[in-house]
């Protein structure tokens, strides 16, 4: 086989794995983000009360907080990931429990949804932009997720793993924005349905257990 073919080929093999991972990845993002969490509850309560701007501005900065993240977990993590492949399973079994950890809390959490709008201050779109940012940065929890989550969706570990955490820093981006901002978009028709139907907080708090112990299970896998 010629050198062009071989290219060619294990190109084309890398375009298919890449592929396979981010069909898993995409539905799994689009669960997590349309899972009530105090993100999402956050802007919902913006766009109640201010109108659905002020809900896709605190979007924008929640969003962009994340290029942050991505960037520490690409660079860090595959520094790691080159050094030991021991190492690199370690972080993924860490992270697999950790999100076992997330689906026990949510478990014993109450399935109630509470929407607390009455206390939601007036801010301009330009501050509600900074404080989705600053909330993003300062939350421990985003990074530790990060972490948890996108190693087990590497296509190939042992070659351009900055690549493709970038690759689905940027899809994780793009997914979540979609859909904070259709819940900005759909604020009055969401919020009302969420008080008329009880069942649905039980609903969407079973599946954040489901999303949560299905992707841990899956980052286990060999």
């Amino acid at each position: 086989m010629s050198f062009s073919l071989l290219f060619t080929y294990n190109k084309n093999i890398y375009f298919w794995c890449m592929l396979e991972k981010l069909y898993l990845f995409i539905p799994a993002t689009l669960a997590l983000a349309l899972s009530p969490g105090p993100d999402n509850i956050y802007v919902l309560a913006q766009s109640l009360v201010h109108g659905t701007k002020s809900g896709v501005a605190t979007t924008a900065g929640l969003i962009s907080g994340c290029i942050v993240h991505t960037a520490l977990l690409a660079f860090g993590v595959s520094a790691i990931i080159t050094s030991s492949d021991s190492l690199f399973y370690g972080i993924k079994v860490a992270g697999a429990l950790y999100l076992f950890y997330l689906a026990y809390k949510v478990f014993k959490s109450p399935a109630s949804i509470s929407l607390a709008t009455n206390s939601v201050p007036k801010k301009s779109h330009g501050q509600l932009f900074k404080t989705g940012v600053v909330m993003n940065l300062l939350n421990p929890k985003v990074m530790i997720f990060f972490l948890a989550f996108f190693p087990g969706f590497l296509w190939d570990p042992n070659e351009g793993t900055v690549t493709q955490f970038f690759i689905l820093g940027i899809v994780f981006m793009v997914i979540s924005f979609i859909a904070f901002s259709l819940v900005a978009l759909l604020a009055g028709k969401i919020s009302t349905y969420l008080m008329k139907n009880q069942y649905v907080g039980v609903v969407l708090k079973w599946l954040q257990i489901v999303v949560f112990i299905g992707i841990a299970v899956y980052i286990l896998l060999p």
